[in-house]
């Protein structure tokens, strides 16, 4: 995990904070140390006292927002029916229940423009086991893969936002490699804020299913199949130090140590009951550094609880609320700093009345700037 030595204005309360070493975060300690050492609190045990005018908007320091420059007005809606990152065949028809839930009517509603939508052949004729990796469909993913990277990288120079809609989430390796040659390309730097109620950063040496969507974050960290880190003919597509994973309650015991080692900021379960969703979407886009062009945003649906989202491939009871969602990603809308979004793990077969999708739909109306004012 990502350790912040560096202090940063927090704007939420005004005060200068630190970042505690991650690896207390994760071992449960939740601190957020104010100059002396305490938790910024009027007094133990108390919260912090804000007044309206100290909730600002976040990251005002961004190079996007010094700049002026204005968040595309235009989508690219880009399915991937992909399910060999799994064993739960029913997430490839996450894109046609998005459909069913009128995903593109719906942003246009709101005033965008959905310029373009693409669908991505996965194959049917699959090799599950590779004589070369201990990874699952290797070959058929990394040929998803490229295709996924070249449509976002695509929508991207186009000027509209990517948003991938999946599928399950081995197709974020795609979808970075393809903002990450975007910007590589520009030669400037983006962010990645993960929600998960997993890790997804084993490798096939530490996988113990052998299911590559488990193993995303870890790509685009530069470990895994080197067939699948090396797409673009670099590696990594991003460093952990710009990376965020909030949410996660449900980890393999190796992926603990890797997200300890490889300078993630990380964010569970318990740091959002204790320090607040907002407080920790604050954080978020402070980690991934004041000097970036854009975040992708990689949204895996099992971080909601599933009492509000039953229809994903692997839930994890005590996920987060309808309410806590909303705000996390209003509150990343008002950064500006969304420039492409994945969407994934949506699982028909185990979804009640398609609410999970209709819920998956709102989701992305927030991250598009939907208010209620």
């Amino acid at each position: 995990m990502k350790t912040l030595q560096e202090t940063s204005e927090d704007e939420a309360t005004g005060l200068n904070v630190q970042l505690s070493p991650a690896r207390g975060l994760s071992a449960g300690t939740g601190r957020i140390e104010g100059e002396s050492g305490a938790l910024p609190h009027d007094r133990p045990g108390e919260p912090v006292k804000q007044s309206a005018d100290q909730i600002t908007t976040r990251s005002a320091g961004s190079k996007a927002v010094q700049s002026g420059s204005k968040v595309a007005q235009a989508v690219t809606l880009i399915y991937v029916p992909l399910h060999l990152g799994g064993s739960h065949r029913g997430v490839s028809m996450g894109p046609a229940a998005m459909q069913v839930a009128e995903v593109q009517d719906r942003i246009e509603a709101l005033g965008f423009k959905v310029v373009r939508e693409i669908s991505i052949n996965v194959p049917h004729s699959v090799c599950w086991w590779d004589k070369h990796s201990a990874a699952r469909c290797v070959p058929e993913i990394t040929q998803v893969s490229e295709e996924v990277a070249s449509a976002v990288e695509g929508a991207m120079a186009n000027g509209t936002i990517p948003i991938t809609i999946g599928g399950d989430h081995s197709l974020a390796i795609g979808s970075i490699a393809g903002v990450a040659n975007y910007y590589r390309k520009l030669e400037e730097t983006f962010g990645l804020v993960w929600f998960d109620a997993h890790g997804d950063i084993n490798t096939p040496d530490t996988t113990q299913s052998g299911n590559v969507h488990g193993m995303p974050f870890a790509v685009a960290l530069g470990q895994g199949d080197p067939r699948l880190t090396e797409l673009y003919g670099f590696s990594p597509k991003i460093p952990g130090q710009r990376s965020v994973l909030i949410g996660i309650r449900d980890l393999d015991p190796p992926e603990r140590e890797i997200i300890n080692d490889c300078g993630v900021t990380a964010f569970t379960i318990r740091d959002i009951d204790h320090l607040g969703l907002g407080r920790v979407t604050d954080l978020s886009l402070g980690a991934v550094g004041s000097d970036i062009s854009g975040i992708h945003l990689s949204f895996d649906l099992d971080v909601l609880d599933p009492e509000i989202a039953p229809g994903v491939s692997t839930p994890a009871r005590g996920g987060l609320n309808y309410r806590e969602i909303h705000l996390a990603l209003s509150l990343l809308a008002e950064s500006q700093l969304i420039r492409s979004i994945d969407l994934v793990e949506l699982n028909p077969a185990f979804d009640i009345q398609n609410r999970t999708a209709e819920l998956a739909t709102e989701l992305i109306l927030t991250c598009l700037g939907k208010r209620i004012l």
